[in-house]
């Protein structure tokens, strides 16, 4: 099957310090892949070797059959950072017409991502005004114009109501059906359910990669947290405990030799 994404033997470093360890992994396309793991895990990172603007000492990363970062990836694929990725002296709307567009997009689009995120009554203030919900959302908004291929969303339902949360999701869920791949990082574990595929990762390690019945299925429990708990012990403990493959058969945990 055609792969949106293929990350082979993918290190990286930042400074002294081995942030991922050889990861590999691949992300089919039109389905949501849920990126999960604890705040320093390397999540971000990972998402910054898919978009071209992380560094890496080996390995390969592959997006659309084309190495991450080449020119022509630049119109298909967005990407919502963690930090604020919008101007601040501009209102919503202003914002969403201007990345609009760099892509020869029509007002009337840039305005339908704005009501599309929630943010239509919002439209006319100035995004350094808004909450820090609203500005996830605003930036969400320039990061829909376009269309792309690929959606590399970094937390993008920290500080969200759960209404809005959910409505989130719905969103994701139906630009999925439609074609676009999604990874969403987060670290909140009652958002794993509601992903077609996870991938969790630990100290730079991915530690399971598969959908969520499977993992459940393969470590025991219905609770995706306890099953994430579970292959994390088993990590740890060095104990060969099965971990979910992408067919969702278990497979010895691999340790990563020092």
């Amino acid at each position: 099957m055609e792969k949106t994404v293929e990350v082979r033997d993918l290190v990286v470093r930042r400074g002294r310090r081995e942030v991922l360890h050889g990861i590999s992994v691949a992300v089919p396309p039109g389905c949501v892949t849920g990126l999960l793991g604890p705040s320093g895990s390397g999540k971000t990172t990972l998402m910054r070797c898919l978009v071209g603007v992380q560094k890496f000492q080996s390995g390969t990363v592959t997006v659309l059959g084309r190495p991450a970062g080449t020119p022509e990836l630049r119109h298909a694929v967005g990407y919502l950072t963690q930090s604020p990725s919008i101007y601040a002296d501009l209102t919503v709307r202003e914002n969403a017409r201007y990345f609009a567009s760099l892509y020869s997009l029509s007002n009337a689009e840039a305005d339908r991502a704005v009501h599309d995120v929630g943010l239509a009554d919002a439209a006319h203030q100035l995004v350094s005004t808004l909450s820090g919900g609203q500005h996830s959302r605003a930036s969400l908004a320039c990061a829909l114009l376009g269309s792309p291929r690929l959606l590399v969303l970094d937390e993008p339902t920290v500080g969200q109501d759960p209404v809005l949360r959910d409505d989130l999701w719905r969103q994701f869920h139906e630009l999925a059906k439609a074609g676009t791949t999604l990874l969403v990082s987060s670290h909140v574990m009652d958002e794993a359910a509601r992903c077609d595929r996870l991938l969790l990762i630990r100290d730079g390690d991915l530690i399971a990669d598969d959908t969520p019945d499977a993992i459940r299925t393969a470590t025991g429990t219905s609770d995706l947290e306890e099953a994430f708990l579970r292959l994390i012990r088993a990590r740890e403990a060095g104990s060969g405990k099965a971990q979910p493959t992408q067919e969702g058969k278990a497979q010895p945990t691999q340790e990563r030799s020092s």
